[in-house]
């Protein structure tokens, strides 16, 4: 068995010897006799270490730091840091104390260079070590806030990656959280969207059930919208508004909740159509809420209706409702990209629309009830086809487009057995009528 893993049993308990030495070594410091108390405390603290008294090598290694931090020693600060942490027999707890109070005093530190100076020395003494892994990832997260401060976003983003805190068994779920949404927070900043992606997946949103964890959900989720808007992806940005939207924090200010509804209908008529977003239409359709804002309530309507909508009249009507908002933060349709996008989801609703009623129809007149030249109206449909959402075929010559779903053998197959069942009991039934007309005639 490993050296570290063994359970050293104490042999000599060294308690009133260390709280004796521990006031005597600081008050040598203070008369300018540092390396004196220094020498002292390490015949103290091997001689805990050897009698494995963890607890009083505890206190012997924080007061050696200590003592060199007070006296403003830099240089022997680190020296001792080192070299205590690679110690042969160390107890890990006497490790953890000592690193732990190395960290209290990073925050204290005023001059820069030495404060970066501390950060390297902890880092690399605390690297592979799983007992430190805390206090590693907390000094990271300080020096790449430091480095974030002087401009160098990318250095504090590489910096912040090396730590993979998931995989912390020791550190609380919600500090593992605060990490990951800074590391998605620097990774975005840089730009680099896909490892923000990555990275977003890490946290389980399960976690958000809890209810001290409103701040950090609405955080997550407004990152969320940022990294999905840069994807233009509108219903995953119509999920993460409404995961706010039923936050209790969101839910208990008017305002609040009716920004966060407004903005899941818009950028639910936004996206394109599938089966999910067919779902969350229906879902949001039937909030109680909604009925609040009745603009929204009427556009949703408007799409979730099997009837052509007309362009022109639906932005007449709700342009300027649909460009207000109920918060702070300006609404989607405030920039003209947003609209031209609404624009082709209602082009697309109508040919859907015209694909239910119709199994044929000129290409002329589809264009027509589309409000549309021919070429875009043409351009619109092969869309929709391409993407599954309609079946349709185009004869040019005839310019005839015909909607009805071509049948596989299978379909065909059944389809003449069918007919050929009912021409058989017609021609049955003929013979039965003609039998029985005969029979009447002889008996008469």
């Amino acid at each position: 068995m490993a050296e570290d893993e063994r359970m050293i049993k104490m042999e000599v308990d060294y308690t009133e010897q260390v709280e004796k030495a521990v006031p005597e070594c600081e008050a040598l410091a203070k008369a300018s006799k540092l390396n004196e108390a220094i020498d002292k405390l390490l015949v103290l603290e091997k001689q805990t270490r050897g009698a494995g008294d963890a607890i009083s090598s505890s206190k012997v290694l924080v007061c050696i730091v200590s003592l060199c931090y007070k006296a403003n020693d830099w240089p022997l600060l680190k020296e001792h840091l080192q070299a205590l942490c690679k110690r042969r027999g160390h107890f890990k707890m006497a490790v953890t104390k000592m690193v732990q109070r190395c960290c209290e005093m990073v925050p204290e530190v005023d001059n820069m260079e030495k404060k970066l100076e501390l950060i390297e020395v902890l880092r690399t003494v605390t690297e592979g070590k799983i007992y430190v892994e805390n206090e590693r990832a907390r000094v990271t997260r300080t020096l790449a806030a430091i480095h974030e401060k002087d401009g160098e976003d990318e250095k504090a983003a590489k910096i912040l990656q090396e730590l993979q805190v998931e995989t912390f068994g020791s550190m609380e779920k919600k500090e593992k959280v605060e990490f990951i949404l800074e590391q998605m927070r620097l990774c975005f900043q840089t730009k680099d969207y896909i490892r923000t992606s990555i990275i977003s997946k890490k946290i389980s949103t399960k976690y958000f059930e809890h209810k001290d964890s409103e701040e950090l959900k609405l955080r997550y989720y407004r990152q969320m919208i940022e990294l999905n808007l840069h994807h233009k992806d509108y219903l995953a940005v119509s999920k993460n508004y409404h995961e706010m939207y039923m936050t209790p924090a969101i839910k208990e200010s008017e305002e609040k909740w009716k920004e966060a509804l407004q903005k899941v209908v818009i950028y639910l008529i936004l996206s394109e159509y599938n089966n999910e977003q067919s779902d969350m239409l229906a879902r949001t359709k039937g909030d109680t809420n909604l009925s609040k804002l009745p603009y929204y309530q009427n556009v949703l309507m408007c799409f979730d209706t099997a009837e052509l909508l007309n362009w022109g009249i639906l932005k007449e009507v709700y342009s300027k409702h649909l460009k207000s908002s109920a918060g702070e933060t300006p609404s989607p349709l405030d920039k003209d990209e947003n609209w031209d996008v609404l624009q082709k989801r209602v082009v697309e609703h109508n040919i859907r629309v015209l694909a239910k009623y119709y199994t044929r129809i000129s290409l002329s007149h589809f264009a027509n009830l589309l409000h549309l030249d021919i070429k875009v109206s043409e351009k619109r449909l092969c869309e929709q086809v391409v993407k599954g959402t309609v079946t349709a075929k185009i004869d040019r010559l005839d310019g005839i487009i015909s909607f009805s779903k071509p049948k596989d053998t299978e379909e065909v197959l059944n389809a003449w057995s069918g007919n050929l069942n009912s021409v058989m009991n017609l021609i049955g039934n003929c013979n039965h009528l003609i039998t029985k007309e005969r029979m009447v005639h002889q008996v008469s």
